[in-house]
């Protein structure tokens, strides 16, 4: 991470999930003042506290759909990292209200509590779900985005920088399919997949954290930011993960859950038309046009034809070999290989 965190305060709203994990780590290493963990699971905080023991880490039990909770958490913090969220699309299908209470609502409470702070900056934290999305998470989050970059379009002098940040499924983080697959394979279980053909793009936590951290550092008012990535099918993933623990076990496909897409889109092509190609990310601008449509009747936007969605089907595509390789950056695979006794492999 940069070192412009050296000396603030930091608030990550979810903090005890595996990114805040991940980025509260990261952040002490900067110099950073403190960090503030708001969430609701105090047993969570506990534990957290206990793993990462460090004076200038601070916990705040609240919610974000709660707009008190989060004005006390905010105070006098420089940055914010809104990681809260319900992130299961099964559990939003069936509580549809409950997503928008908390992806929705609750994001609005954090940009509120910030402006108010003087926040110099919030990053939202967004997913591949929200693009031409199909079930009630990907429509809240979407929403969620849509709250944010709001907040620009009707307060374009503010004080308090708000962006976004998307991404597809981070390997290893909490209720993923890696995880899983894993305990399945100690168990001497079947590999459970969906659908062998379905991809997902792939991304590691310290990927969404540099993701993030590079929103802080280059993102203007109402900026979303993407970073490019490689897809594979969760049926070569499966093989993958089998291959690693030198395990012969079946993959069983149980078919498509409530509301999953075959494939993911990070970034449609009229979010591409307007957006700016930074190497490994895309910028891509809000859309600031006013509620006077009048001056687009006529005229269309022919750049928009001239480019395809940033889509998981059609991205390169890691064979099994390469997804592989990329499990083995995970450390939580170092662990569970080891704790099976398999060497492993030299990269």
């Amino acid at each position: 991470m940069t070192s412009s965190y050296e000396g603030k305060r930091v608030l990550i709203t979810g903090g005890t999930g595996s990114f805040g994990h991940t980025v509260a780590a990261q952040l002490l290493t900067t110099g950073v003042d403190e960090i503030r963990i708001l969430s609701r699971d105090e047993e969570k905080q506990d534990r957290m506290r206990h793993t990462i023991r460090d004076s200038r880490l601070r916990f705040y039990v609240g919610d974000v759909r709660d707009l008190d909770s989060v004005e006390r958490a905010t105070k006098s913090v420089d940055y914010v990292f809104h990681a809260a969220a319900l992130k299961q699309v099964p559990s939003c299908e069936f509580f549809p209200m409950e997503a928008i209470r908390t992806n929705v609502l609750g994001s609005e409470n954090v940009v509120r509590a910030a402006d108010h702070a003087g926040v110099q900056s919030v990053v939202c934290l967004s997913t591949d779900k929200a693009v031409y999305p199909v079930n009630a998470m990907g429509m809240s989050k979407a929403l969620m985005e849509k709250v944010a970059q709001s907040f620009g379009l009707n307060n374009p002098s503010a004080a308090t920088t708000v962006s976004c940040v998307r991404y597809g499924n981070v390997m290893y983080s909490r209720g993923s399919v890696i995880p899983l697959f894993v305990s399945q394979l100690k168990a001497g279980r079947p590999l459970t997949i969906t659908n062998p053909d379905m991809t997902r793009f792939m991304m590691s936590l310290a990927d969404s954290v540099s993701l993030v951290d590079f929103a802080f550092e280059h993102a203007s008012q109402g900026d979303l930011f993407v970073r490019k990535a490689q897809s594979c099918t969760i049926g070569d993933l499966a093989r993958a993960v089998t291959n690693l623990f030198r395990s012969n076990v079946p993959i069983e496909v149980i078919g498509t859950r409530h509301a999953e897409k075959l494939s993911e889109v990070l970034a449609s092509r009229e979010e591409l038309s307007r957006a700016v190609d930074m190497g490994e990310h895309f910028r891509i601008v809000a859309d600031n046009r006013d509620l006077n449509y009048g001056v687009y009747v006529s005229e269309g936007d022919p750049e928009t034809l001239q480019y395809s969605d940033y889509d998981s089907h059609t991205v390169d595509r890691l064979t099994v070999e390469q997804i592989e390789d990329l499990l083995l950056t995970l450390p939580e695979i170092h662990r569970e290989l080891a704790l099976a006794g398999i060497a492993v492999p030299e990269q």
